[in-house]
């Protein structure tokens, strides 16, 4: 399954990037992320365990991200309950405060019951995916000059 999705945002490219390297939030504005550690960091790539509950099935999956900060990211699996998962955000300034933020990702479940099971809600979920980082991107405000970052 290919999913495509696209949105011209009100935000920044650094801004919107920011949420979506910051996988440790991700269970606070994600409805199907349950949790979420940072296995390692650094200024070329960021790995990440995710929980996930999808419909009735719950999984862990793990992906190694690369990235190019704020143009890109690709999304790489490294384990979970896909034959294929491979994704990649990319994000494009269109002025100092605004962007445009396209989503890729192509997967296939490792099984035809994860499939059945999880399939239709995975689809739905993916595909809302640039929205709800988008709103996240938006209720994250930055900081004034001197106060300290906003972290929930």
């Amino acid at each position: 399954m290919i999913v495509r999705c696209s949105a011209l945002v009100a935000q920044s490219a650094a801004d919107v990037f920011d949420v979506i390297e910051a996988a440790e939030h991700y269970p606070v504005f994600l409805p199907w992320c349950t949790g979420a550690t940072i296995v390692s960091r650094d200024a070329a790539s960021v790995c990440a365990d995710l929980r996930v509950r999808v419909a009735a099935v719950e999984f862990t999956m793990r992906t190694r991200n690369p990235m190019r900060r704020p143009e890109q990211m690709n999304i790489c699996l490294e384990r979970g309950p896909f034959r294929r998962f491979d994704g990649q955000w990319r994000l494009r300034a269109i002025t100092e405060t605004g962007c445009r933020v396209d989503f890729t990702l192509d997967y296939e479940f490792d099984s035809a019951v994860m499939t059945r099971l999880a399939g239709p809600v995975f689809e739905r979920s993916a595909s809302e995916l640039v929205e709800a980082f988008v709103r996240r991107a938006g209720a994250v405000q930055r900081p004034a000059r001197g106060a300290a970052p906003r972290t929930d």
